[in-house]
Formats: C-alpha cells, sequence, structure tokens
C-alpha cells in the first residue's frame, strides 16, 4: 500500500460492505481496486455469526477512476456475493499519515471479567468520560468468561493517569483491565514467568505448612508483612523458616497432598506449553514443593529456595541464596539472554509485594489477585477467579 502520493489526499472515498460471509469476498474487491489504481489506505473487517462486514478508506488521486465512480466499479462484486456497498467521499482536510504515526497515543485495553449484562457500557463511559476515543472494539468468549479488547486513542492523555483511573473503576466494578501500549501488546510474546503462592497454588504454602507446625499466626504475620512490603523478604523468610524448626518431612508430604490449583492455571500452563511459549516458575518457597509442582505442569524452568532437611526433620535453615523480589528480577534478564528476548516479549505474573521487580523487568506485569503494593506498578490486574482470562490477552485460541 504506496503512501507516497501526497501528505495530504484530497480524495479520499470510503468504502462499507456487508453481507453474508463468502469466500474471495476480500480478495475481489481488493482486485477490483488494484486493476483501477485506488490505494487501499486504511482497513477493518470482521466476521460475527456467518454476516461479513468491512470498512476502507481509500484513495483515488492517481486512479483512473473518481469516488463518484467507484461504486460502479464494485458492481460485479456487489452482485456476485450479493453485498451491500456503499461508497461516500471522506471531507477534505483529512492528513493521510502512517500507521506507525497515528499509533503513537494508541493503546489496547483488555478487559476481563464474567459475563454479565452492561459491561461494555460501564467501560465505555469510563473512557468517554476521561476523553479517551474507542478505535475498535473485539469479544472474546471463554465459557462464562469474556474479554472485550478494544483499541484506544488517548490523545495526549498521560497513559499512566488513564491506566489509574481504569484500574479504580475495575476494581469498582469487579473487572479486570490490563493496559498497553499498541506496540507493545503487538510485540510476540515468548516466556511467561509465575510466581507459585497465592498464583499457582490457591494458597500460601509456609502458611499451610505453619498450621502443622503449631506457629500459624506468627508465621502468617510475618508472611503478611512481607507481601504488604512492611519488612525485606529475606529476614521474614528466615525468621519464618526457624520457627519449622524440628518439623517432620511427613508433614510437608501432608501439605502438598492437600494443595489445590488456582481454578484456570492448569489450562492456562498447558496451552502456553502447546502454542510454545516458555513457562517458568520464580517462588520465594521451597522446592519441596516447586519441583513436585513441575512434575504436574512441566514449566521449563523452575526457582526456589532450598528447605534443608536431615534426618527427615526441617533443620530451620535454608541451603543457598534466598529467592527475593531482586533476584526475581534477575531471573527474568536471564532468562532473556538466554532466549535472545526482548523485555516486550516477556510476561510476569505474581500476587506480592517481592514480585514488584520480576513485574516491572517484564514487558506485561500481570498482578494477579494482588496486594495494593503490586498493583501500582502493573499493566494490568486480573482477579483470582480469572486467571486463565491471561490466554485471551495474549490472543491465545482454545
Amino acid at each position: 500500500m504506496a503512501e507516497d502520493c501526497v501528505e495530504r489526499v484530497k480524495e479520499l472515498a470510503v468504502i462499507n460492505v456487508s453481507g453474508k460471509d463468502r469466500c474471495g469476498v476480500i480478495s475481489d474487491i481488493s482486485g477490483v481496486l488494484a486493476r483501477n489504481g485506488v490505494n487501499i489506505i486504511d482497513i477493518r473487517h470482521t466476521v460475527i455469526h456467518k454476516m461479513f462486514s468491512m470498512f476502507m478508506v481509500v484513495d483515488v488521486c492517481q486512479s483512473c477512476v473518481s469516488y463518484r465512480e467507484l461504486k460502479d466499479v464494485l458492481c460485479g462484486v456487489s452482485k456476485k456475493f450479493s453485498l451491500d456497498i456503499e461508497v461516500n467521499r471522506l471531507e477534505d482536510g483529512v492528513d493521510v499519515k502512517s500507521r506507525v504515526s497515528l499509533g503513537k497515543s494508541h493503546y489496547v485495553l483488555s478487559v476481563i471479567a464474567r459475563d454479565r449484562v452492561g459491561i461494555l457500557y460501564d467501560i465505555s463511559r469510563c473512557l468517554s468520560d476521561e476523553g479517551v476515543n474507542i478505535l475498535r472494539v473485539a469479544l472474546v468468549a471463554r465459557g462464562t468468561l469474556i474479554t472485550i479488547e478494544m483499541l484506544v486513542d488517548i490523545g495526549g492523555k498521560s497513559a499512566d493517569d488513564v491506566r489509574s483511573v481504569l484500574r479504580g473503576k475495575g476494581s469498582l466494578l469487579g473487572l479486570d483491565i490490563v493496559f498497553l501500549r499498541e506496540d507493545v501488546f503487538k510485540r510476540e510474546k515468548r516466556l511467561v514467568v509465575f510466581d507459585m503462592d497465592s498464583t499457582i497454588v490457591d494458597a500460601e504454602v509456609i502458611d499451610e505448612v505453619a498450621k502443622r507446625a503449631g506457629v500459624e499466626e506468627d508465621v502468617e504475620m510475618l508472611t503478611r508483612q512481607a507481601m504488604d512490603g512492611e519488612i525485606d523478604f529475606k529476614e521474614s523468610l528466615r525468621k519464618r523458616v526457624k520457627l519449622l524448626c524440628g518439623l517432620s518431612e511427613a508433614v510437608l508430604r501432608e501439605v502438598y497432598d492437600g494443595l489445590r490449583l488456582t481454578d484456570g492455571a492448569c489450562e492456562l500452563v498447558r496451552a502456553l506449553r502447546v502454542q510454545g511459549y516458555k513457562v517458568a516458575l520464580v517462588s520465594g518457597g521451597f522446592t519441596y514443593f516447586t519441583d513436585k509442582l513441575n512434575d504436574v505442569l512441566h514449566f521449563d524452568h523452575v526457582y526456589a529456595n532450598k528447605l534443608v532437611i536431615k534426618d527427615g526433620k526441617v533443620t530451620g535453615d535454608i541451603d543457598g541464596d534466598i529467592i527475593d523480589g531482586q533476584r526475581k528480577g534477575e531471573i527474568i534478564g536471564e532468562l532473556m539472554k538466554e532466549y535472545g528476548l526482548v523485555r516486550e516479549q516477556v510476561v510476569a505474573v505474581g500476587d506480592g509485594a517481592n514480585d514488584r521487580q520480576m513485574l516491572q523487568n517484564a514487558g506485561l506485569g500481570i498482578a494477579f489477585n494482588a496486594k495494593d503494593a503490586l498493583k501500582k506498578v502493573s499493566l494490568g490486574t486480573i482477579s483470582k477467579e480469572n486467571l486463565v482470562g491471561i490466554l485471551d490477552v495474549l490472543g491465545v485460541k482454545e
């Protein structure tokens, strides 16, 4: 599609096509336009329940036909496919620029929720109030879960300001929202990194262990303080592990046997692997649990802390360096280097303050059922019941 006629085109036309979807419609229409020297400037088409709709902006400034003659030129295609084709002149004064230039203020907004009446109204009203223009809308259904994907133009507004408003609106209405620059959204993702506790598994594993050790309250308090960013994660973990000194290894097995995967986790990880993604589990928890979990979900990489067990008892020590928030962020960089990826090709999903750097180092950081400390640095939030919706955000089909 050439862009070298003139920057301001005086003879632009809009072509609207609608009718039953048939094989060859786009080929025949674009062929007629090409043979008549009509250049396609922009195009959108969709098929909904076997009905075809297409919108085209074309340039006739170098064509052998005028915009008034376009409908006659397209008459044969209209009759062949029983299509309604409408041609109108676009008003003068429209600047025709490249998609790169037009897209600088374009963002992709994904709204994930359980289906109900009024979701589109809720979010479109919010965008309208903020002066954000909706350019395109599509809906994907996955059982009772739907994802509404919008291409929006924020104009001169700050993306951070728009994201903050959307985060608040989503929280108020129970909608999960991911908000990305269009160019970042379009970049092919190749690596997805997950936290384990309260993300892939529906529990804080060390809290479950603490219940059986009789130190539940002390450990829960230290876990909460670490997840909320009130105390250093390394300090918190060492204190929690010390409280487990003398616990039988058999208790760890009981805890693992009682763990439940978060709804959608199995489908999500397996679908990503089938699509060719590299999938990693990076946990501040323990290898005792991540290794067993890996036997079920088959991650490409697993990182966790090694709990020292001697003579069938937990010693209260950790072997090696602790995987804390900083180390999680470093692991993202190491995996990117290993696979030759850029930041925009990486997705990170976590729930607590120690996942902050991991999310910031990824192109798409998703706060899952998250604490406020993490929501503030993420590009999107996903609630507990909607984990599998990440597939729709990434464009992975069922």
